[in-house]
């Protein structure tokens, strides 16, 4: 491809491929002031279909593809994010449930869905006021959880319509 030429891919109606800056840029779909939410996923697919469901429910999204990454990013950004919304299973050391209970004791304001289609969590997997998503899920499924984690005042307005 000629240099200066970008593409998009399209699949089942969502945009798959779009530039960024860099992987942790803030989407600029919503305002600034949006409540912020972390998407976790080592599957860019996956990554780019639930920072879609959250960017329509009115987020402003921060994306990491491991713990590491999500860890640095809620580092940075810890005082604007609400929402944690992560895979279990992704390389490196740590998973999605460490992820969940760290962000869970170090941020205790942040909810957190936690999302997998191959481990399901066990007793203790889970902080407190976690829920647990079984994939593949709807944005319909995905909504409704965020909903049930995050109190109302917390939520944008989009997501209460």
């Amino acid at each position: 491809m000629p240099a200066g030429r970008s593409f998009h891919v399209f699949y089942a109606g969502r945009l798959l491929f779009r530039p960024r800056c860099a992987l942790n840029d803030v989407t600029q779909k919503n305002s600034r002031d949006a409540p912020h939410a972390v998407v976790v996923d080592d599957d860019a697919l996956i990554l780019m279909d639930a920072t879609s469901i959250l960017e329509d429910a009115g987020f402003q999204v921060l994306e990491a593809m491991n713990v590491a990454q999500a860890l640095d990013v809620l580092e940075r950004h810890h005082p604007k994010v609400q929402l944690l919304f992560t895979d279990v299973q992704m390389p490196g050391g740590q998973d999605g449930f460490d992820l969940a209970r760290q962000t869970a004791e170090r941020w205790p304001h942040i909810a957190v869905v936690v999302a997998s289609g191959r481990a399901a969590p066990r007793p203790g997997d889970l902080p407190q006021g976690a829920t647990f998503i079984s994939k593949p899920f709807s944005a319909e499924i995905v909504r409704q959880h965020v909903r049930d984690s995050m109190p109302d005042e917390k939520q944008p307005n989009m997501l209460k319509e």
